[in-house]
């Protein structure tokens, strides 16, 4: 049988797990030939160590798990499970990562199964496995890393070997979706098990899901033993994956429901694209069973490959993350706690007003209050209702061009945006957006949630009246400062894409026209798209 069609079980190795493991680590003090048994540090003090001691796992924790709280973070290269004290140690490939992985955990606690984890360098700078008798933790480190580095893992004597996969094509349903998943974020988290040749995004059962293609069916095989059961965002949107009964997706349309990475000059469509009947027949008879159920695993990281000493209980929902999540077969976490407020900076003082923060980081969440600063009226407080919606906002604002000048999005330490003290005058740059209609995301399940893209040329216009015609929108565009490049109607003329040159010149018609009176009780609703005219 080929080689690349051999593949870890790492459910096999739970048949081996039942032998005793015995472990000897290096002392950093002694010449490399001494040994000394493995104990417990109790000593937060210890000096830096590429070896992390963690404690308080849960029951049944698996090596993938531990393995994952360290990815994010640089190489694992050894792992020793010690599940009846409930503990792990994690070696890194280097000390500057384990440094970076403490660092981080200190400011925002590590979870495993939403249970939180005690990390601290170990006592010892090598650790030093039996690997006869720490089989299965090696050999699932083996099959991370394999993945991890873009190939397969290699069969050798004794392993189990995976028939070869019955498709190139998943079915993925996604469970518990309080946040967007789109078919950008599924390519990019997919994409790191190889290539992502197409996709069909669809609702059934009122359930969002998901058919995906890859060029080879070991790399779908990879994805799934990786994938099932994880959460892309913390506590939610839990990827459940089978593989499909099609081997070959036919897509119509390149949009945001459906793409064929290999037909680049596919029509977007009008409006919701249909999916092929051949597909749909197949849709109604593919199982919905799967083989795994969620692991509940969670790590926690910057979206942005830094690692703030300060994140507060943050999870980074962009699209980034995930793929970052998923090269480390992790998901992303945090907590969304009751508010995450951002500090945004560099802003055009002559310009900018509450209203406009509002409207321009409403798009990627829900608005609660904004103050800009009395005393530095260049940089202003906005809180979002939840901390991920403020990394969500973070992600995609930072570094865009707002007013002529390049804002600067970060993370504030501040837990909430103070209103003025009653009576006193703040000169109008405190404001309470906590009842405001024009709050996005207030319905649970909104498809506003399905349409949160980075700020592009593209606009996507809704609610337009029928009276309305094409030269009307290209005059109102074009009197927000901007020109107009290309228009094009959906089918039932409710609904646009509309260009301008640039995307600054879209971010100021956004946060010009956005909720925009059009008569007739008509109040036009702007959003970015990700869809080119």
């Amino acid at each position: 049988m080929n080689k690349t069609h051999h593949q870890i079980i790492i459910e096999w190795i739970d048949i081996a797990a039942s032998v005793d493991i015995s472990v000897y680590f290096t002392n950093y003090k002694s010449n490399g030939s001494d040994s000394k048994k493995l104990r417990v540090e109790d000593s937060m003090d210890s000096p830096p160590s590429r070896v992390i001691h963690i404690r308080k796992l849960p029951n049944e924790v698996s090596e993938t798990e531990v393995i994952a709280l360290g990815l994010p973070f640089g190489k694992v290269t050894n792992i020793l499970m010690l599940k009846g004290k409930n503990q792990a140690f994690l070696e890194l490939g280097t000390e500057e990562a384990a440094v970076t992985m403490v660092n981080y955990y200190t400011a925002v606690t590590p979870q495993v199964r939403n249970v939180p984890v005690f990390i601290q360098y170990s006592n010892h700078k090598e650790l030093k496995t039996d690997s006869a008798l720490n089989q299965r933790a090696q050999a699932v480190l083996q099959a991370v890393s394999a993945v991890q580095e873009g190939g397969s893992p290699s069969s050798a004597a004794g392993e189990s070997v995976l028939t070869p996969a019955p498709s190139p094509v998943l079915r993925i349903i996604i469970d518990n979706m309080f946040y967007p998943v789109t078919l950008d974020v599924l390519q990019q988290i997919f994409s790191k098990f190889g290539t992502v040749m197409k996709i069909i995004t669809f609702t059934k059962n009122n359930q969002f899901q998901a058919l995906l293609q890859f060029s080879d069916p070991v790399n779908a095989q990879q994805a799934k033993l990786s994938l099932d059961g994880q959460n892309i965002y913390n506590s939610c949107c839990t990827l459940r994956i089978d593989f499909s009964k099609l081997v070959n997706l036919n897509v119509k349309y390149n949009n945001d429901k459906s793409r064929d990475y290999t037909r680049p000059e596919l029509p977007a469509g009008d409006g919701q694209p249909p999916v092929d009947p051949s597909v749909a027949a197949t849709l109604s008879k593919d199982s919905t069973s799967l083989l795994g159920t969620p692991s509940g695993m969670v790590t926690s990281y910057s979206s942005g490959g830094g690692f703030p000493s300060s994140l507060g209980a943050i999870s980074p929902l962009s699209a980034a993350a995930a793929a970052a999540a998923a090269a480390g077969r992790v998901a992303l976490s945090g907590h969304s706690g009751p508010g995450g407020v951002l500090l945004v900076s560099n802003l055009n003082e002559e310009m900018v007003t509450p209203q406009s923060l509002f409207t321009l980081f409403g798009v990627y969440g829900d608005v609660q209050r904004v103050k800009i600063l009395y005393n530095k009226k260049d940089s202003a407080l906005i809180q979002m209702s939840d901390g991920n919606q403020a990394q969500l906002a973070m992600s995609h604002l930072n570094g865009q061009k707002m007013y002529g000048k390049i804002i600067r999005v970060t993370l504030s330490k501040h837990q909430t945006v103070q209103l003025p003290r009653e009576g006193l005058d703040d000169q109008g740059l405190t404001k309470d957006f906590t009842s405001s209609p024009l709050h996005r995301f207030k319905k649970p399940g909104s498809k506003n949630f399905q349409n949160i893209f980075p700020p592009s040329a593209t606009l996507h216009l809704s609610n337009i009246p029928e009276n309305v015609t094409e030269e009307d929108l290209r005059l109102l565009f074009s009197n927000s400062g901007g020109t107009v490049k290309a228009f094009k109607f959906f089918q039932d003329r409710k609904m646009a894409l509309l260009q301008m040159s640039t995307v600054e010149e879209a971010i100021q018609a956004l946060i010009d026209l956005h909720n925009y009176d059009m008569g007739r009780g008509h109040r036009l609703r702007v959003s970015f798209s990700k869809s080119t005219i």
